[in-house]
């Protein structure tokens, strides 16, 4: 398990390194840049000489080339590079915003397994009752629904009408603003967990082995406590590590909408004000958060059934 973890982890790196290179040659060729963003303010004249001078000052009169290698070099000696707005170096930035993101995309999945996994395993029992039929028309729904709408409706009836939850901002960690943006960023995950257990649950109680485990005289209980539920598992795990590794990029909208200060909102920021170094290191590390949650997740599946091997 380890060389496989090891191997997983090496090859993580020329991935980034693509990414890295896809993300500076797209902000190559896109017109303006942050020196012109800054000057303009919603002026018609912009500064020739001071939108040079600021170019100079950030490199970014230098061709290309040199510019991506030099980007290269410093993400080569995990050098992030520096912020144009801040002045500071971008990992500080990172840090600020890291730890809200994490919360964020924690309770969001948190409440998509607690209701979507059950949901989706007693709609398997009875498959076409009125819990199955139910349970289907949420999941259906739920992926249908636009994220910011949903949002939206839940700031307008529990934080305007009813007036339980705040409507935006971190409140220093305070659990009670974190409620809406969580249900409004983990009911689509919630909806595809639902319909996938949902799945797997059927396939796995149709197989040979469980109609084996019930003719040796097993419980039913036991039945589906250690053969069904426990195969299920692997394909609801493989799931759930792919909507909670694209989650936190999936926050963008919700982060913009609630105010929440997390990794989302700052990428939206600094794109528009064309802050390379801060657009690449964002990218970056949701890049690498999907990829190292996918590796522990088939770690997972590895320990959940023995018969998946690592090699």
């Amino acid at each position: 398990m380890l060389p496989y973890v090891f191997r997983r982890l090496l090859q993580a790196i020329p991935i980034l390194l693509a990414v890295a290179a896809l993300i500076f040659v797209m902000f190559s060729v896109i017109p303006g840049d942050f020196a012109s963003t800054q000057m303009s303010d919603g002026r018609s004249v912009v500064d020739a000489d001071q939108v040079a001078r600021m170019n100079k000052q950030f490199g970014l009169d230098d061709p290309v080339h040199v510019r991506f290698a030099n980007y290269a070099m410093k993400l080569a000696t995990f050098d992030l590079g520096t912020s144009f707005r801040t002045r500071q170096p971008v990992i500080n930035s990172l840090m600020e915003r890291i730890w809200p993101s994490l919360q964020l995309a924690i309770a969001a999945m948190a409440f998509a397994i607690i209701l979507g996994v059950p949901l989706g395993f007693l709609a398997a029992l009875k498959p076409g009752g009125w819990l199955d039929m139910q349970s289907m028309f949420v999941a259906v729904s739920g992926l249908s629904l636009p994220q910011f709408w949903l949002g939206l409706m839940l700031m307008y009836a529990f934080a305007l009408v009813l007036g339980w939850f705040p409507s935006f901002g971190y409140g220093d960690g305070n659990p009670r603003y974190i409620v809406l943006p969580a249900v409004a960023l983990g009911v689509a995950p919630l909806a595809l967990l639902a319909r996938t257990t949902r799945a797997a649950v059927l396939e796995v109680m149709n197989a040979d082995f469980v109609r084996t485990a019930r003719a040796k005289g097993n419980s039913e209980v036991r039945v589906m406590r250690w053969h069904v539920a426990r195969n299920a598992m692997v394909i609801v795990l493989t799931t759930l590590g792919l909507q909670f590794g694209s989650i936190m990029g999936g926050a963008v909208v919700i982060e913009k909408l609630f105010a929440w200060p997390g990794i989302g909102s700052l990428l939206v920021d600094s794109v528009s004000l064309r802050d390379i170094p801060v657009v690449q290191a964002c990218i970056l590390l949701l890049v690498l958060f999907f990829l190292v949650v996918n590796i522990i997740v088939d770690v997972l599946c590895a320990l959940i059934d023995p018969r998946i091997k690592y090699t």
